[in-house]
């Protein structure tokens, strides 16, 4: 009997069943057209002047006129801050991976003394909002000159407690008779972690990246307060010193697009694989 989950396939043969799943998709299809119609919204409305988006009540533009998107393209020189962005995006994943999944990994196999001590205070930080450091953590890079690089977004990111709390968790489910017998051949702790550990831990990496890769990306005040004037501004940055010109409401609207274009385009590259990694890890986002 072929089972398809909490639904069987004989189960659709009754009258009630089949209601029940028609009404679950038909709610599944109605979520996603209200998730999907603000983005396709703006996307529309970048094909207009800024006479049509003003006077006109309709969604769809009277011509799709690509010529527009390529001067707002060319008037935020956009290939600039992408790469920028992008600079930004792999420093931080780099370091959330690799910071993180230490600290992890040391609260969870080594335990050196003081280590319950460490990750309280890791679970306090879960409970302190970001913005509430901000001034601090802006005063100790101006005071160490680091503004104007990367170097402090991507410190940043690799001083997560949620990402170490994900990664510990991952690492308490390693066998632990797989770590001593790497001890018995004469393996470090950090060749243990780097050569069995981090292979082994590729469904909690994947997840670790989209979330690091998600941030990087939206992040705005840290950038902004670091990287202003320096010419390395990111996307969100120079989005926002763009909406502050004399671009009107449908160049913003462009911007926006262009902004949001590259998580859109890899989440819908990578769909496949952060489906299945998120139901192997048991992780929910």
């Amino acid at each position: 009997m072929e089972n398809n989950g909490i639904i069987r396939t004989t189960d659709l043969t009754r009258p009630l069943v089949r209601f029940l799943y028609a009404a679950i998709i038909l709610s599944g299809a109605a979520v996603v057209c209200v998730c999907v119609a603000p983005l396709l919204w703006v996307i529309l409305s970048g094909f207009k002047d800024i006479r049509e988006f003003v006077r006109e009540t309709t969604i769809l533009p009277r011509k799709f006129d690509f010529s527009r998107y390529a001067k707002t393209w060319n008037d935020l020189k956009f290939i600039r801050y992408y790469r920028n962005s992008l600079f930004s995006v792999l420093g931080s994943v780099a370091c959330a991976v690799f910071f993180n999944g230490l600290l992890g990994y040391a609260l969870s196999k080594i335990k050196p003394a003081g280590s319950n001590l460490v990750f309280a205070l890791v679970m306090w930080g879960l409970l302190i909002p970001p913005t509430t450091s901000i001034v601090p953590l802006f005063i100790n890079i101006s005071r160490l000159k680091l503004t104007g690089s990367f170097l402090p977004l991507w410190l940043s990111m690799g001083a997560n407690a949620f990402y170490v709390v994900l990664f510990k968790n991952f690492f308490d489910e390693l066998s632990p008779s797989l770590i001593e017998a790497a001890k018995i051949d004469g393996g470090s702790d950090f060749l243990i972690f780097t050569r069995i550990a981090v292979p082994l831990s590729k469904a909690v990496i994947m997840v670790i990246v989209m979330y690091s890769v998600n941030a990087a990306w939206s992040d705005f005040l840290l950038p902004y307060l670091i990287l202003r004037n320096s010419g390395l501004e990111t996307v969100m940055v120079r989005l926002f010193q763009f909406r502050g010109s004399r671009a009107n409401d449908v160049d913003i609207l462009r911007g926006i697009v262009f902004a949001v274009l590259p998580p859109i385009t890899l989440f819908f590259i990578f769909q496949k694989q952060i489906t299945q990694v998120s139901m192997q890890s048991g992780l929910k986002g």
